[in-house]
């Protein structure tokens, strides 16, 4: 029988819709591409008690193994079947894959079904008995991620797994294909302020306590932070403001409350608990109150044996020499490189999270080709 290719595989995949959180039937086809293959494949459901829903539950997980021989190492790849609601105003359906010219269109076609695809498609041109082969699914990373990687973990935990490495497919090329992976993610706070005051009116101040006043101190005094200049593999560290509100709908009265809300994206250099400490500090020193929600710590796989395996197979395969980033968002990463090694490598990102999101079909060919050297490589 003929190996399926990396396309027909995100095809596959692209044609079950599973905007986040997803369960069902994408996890069905998964399950359907890697039972021939040898895995043994556990899924389940987590955040799925009616209070979890709020949070972003319920959410489908998959986990296949495919073991080695005795002692042999253990390689394992990480990805979401979740995508983003696609939004209104595709040239096409978004959950039909359709090809045009030499682009694939669907969405999760980049980010990242078209990885996944990839990676499946790279199994074909393995043999069975190099190591040990497993694969992190979930279906919960574009949003909460609460009950998605870190479920799988605590899974893995439970049976004594621990890869001794993990890459990542999540789409890191920024202009061509294997120009960019990443080698470490910065972390990421976010921060609620709330100023409580007394509500009176604008020509009696000495009646009131403005609230904006004091939001206004607080927002201007951490603004004049500077976190650090940055270090060899990360970029500064930045803070900025993404909301207030009061929602007060009267000229003449002074407000009960304000509110503010900032996100920190940080080198490692600082945790998520020293930073919010730090706000909390200067927001209390003005009668403000804090409600930090960390959502990552940084972290950094530092340049060795692994990111030069995943940067031989990029530049023999595409030519391209790939440069080493901590650039851009999070990722599952931040999760899984607590207990192992981990690089992130895949698809360009140009269209990922768009309309009209697009893959070059020849960059699913060359992406398990890719895949397929680095596991071979990983596993000798």
């Amino acid at each position: 029988m003929t190996a399926p290719t990396a396309l027909d595989l995100a095809k596959r995949l692209i044609a079950q819709p599973s905007i986040t959180p997803a369960t069902g039937s994408v996890f069905d086809e998964m399950e359907a591409m890697l039972a021939p293959l040898g895995f043994e494949i556990s899924r389940f459901i987590a955040g799925d008690a009616p209070e979890d829903a709020e949070h972003g539950g319920p959410v489908e997980n998959l986990f296949a193994i495919r073991r080695g021989p005795a002692e042999s190492r253990h390689f394992a790849y990480a990805g979401h079947l979740d995508v983003v609601p696609p939004g209104q105003g595709w040239q096409t359906d978004p959950f039909v894959p359709e090809i045009q010219g030499d682009l694939l269109y669907g969405r999760g076609a980049v980010d990242m079904k078209g990885s996944i695809a990839a990676f499946v498609s790279a199994l074909h041109q393995l043999p069975d008995d190099l190591g040990t082969i497993s694969l992190i699914i979930t279906g919960d990373e574009e949003g909460p991620a609460r009950f998605g990687t870190v479920a799988l973990m605590d899974l893995m935990a439970e049976r004594g797994i621990t890869p001794d490495l993990c890459l990542v497919g999540e789409p890191t090329s920024v202009h061509r294909l294997g120009d960019m992976m990443k080698i470490g993610r910065r972390g990421s706070v976010n921060m609620w302020v709330t100023v409580h005051g007394m509500q009176g009116h604008v020509a009696y101040p000495h009646n009131a306590d403005n609230p904006i006043t004091k939001l206004g101190k607080i927002l201007s005094e951490i603004d004049a932070i500077q976190l650090d200049e940055g270090t060899d593999w990360f970029q500064p560290s930045n803070i900025e403001f993404t909301d207030l509100h009061v929602g007060n709908p009267a000229h003449n009265v002074i407000p009960a409350k304000a509110e503010g809300r900032l996100s920190i994206r940080f080198n490692d250099r600082h945790t998520g608990e020293s930073l919010s400490a730090m706000v909390q500090a200067i927001v209390e020193r003005h009668g403000g109150a804090l409600k930090p929600v960390i959502s990552g710590e940084p972290f950094l796989t530092p340049p060795g044996e692994f990111s030069g395996i995943v940067a031989d197979a990029i530049r023999e395969v595409t030519g391209v020499e790939p440069e080493l980033s901590t650039s851009g968002g999070t990722s599952d990463a931040r999760f899984l490189a607590k207990i192992m090694p981990v690089v992130e490598f895949g698809l360009c990102n140009a269209t990922m999270h768009k309309l009209d999101e697009a893959v070059a079909v020849d960059d699913l060919e060359q992406l398990a080709k890719i895949f397929a050297l680095i596991v071979a490589r990983s596993l000798s």
